[in-house]
């Protein structure tokens, strides 16, 4: 039963993490077409707060237990991409 409750709230903490890293991809994609381009200050500033609050949280759940720290760093290193991924489509617009 205890191992079982490690596991749901393991699976628990991941399902929120990847919550918030699709969130923050929202909001900047939302960002990007409706307010402001990426050289925008507001932009970086917006990106910074919400990829260091997603970090800290993630480093939260890895010193829990309820994440290991390479799938925390995995959750990171996917929105990254994704938000590359997004600053390189706006700029060929």
């Amino acid at each position: 039963m205890a191992s079982e409750m490690i596991v749901n709230h393991q699976e628990e903490a991941y399902s929120l993490l990847q919550a918030d890293a699709e969130k923050i991809l929202r909001l900047i994609k939302v960002q990007m077409d409706n307010l402001t381009m990426p050289q925008c200050p507001l932009y970086e500033e917006v990106l910074d707060t919400q990829m260091f609050g997603l970090s800290r949280e993630i480093d939260f759940a890895v010193r829990l237990g309820l994440v290991d720290g390479e799938t925390g760093k995995a959750i990171l290193e996917t929105l990254e991409r994704e938000l590359s991924a997004l600053h390189e489509a706006s700029i060929r617009k």
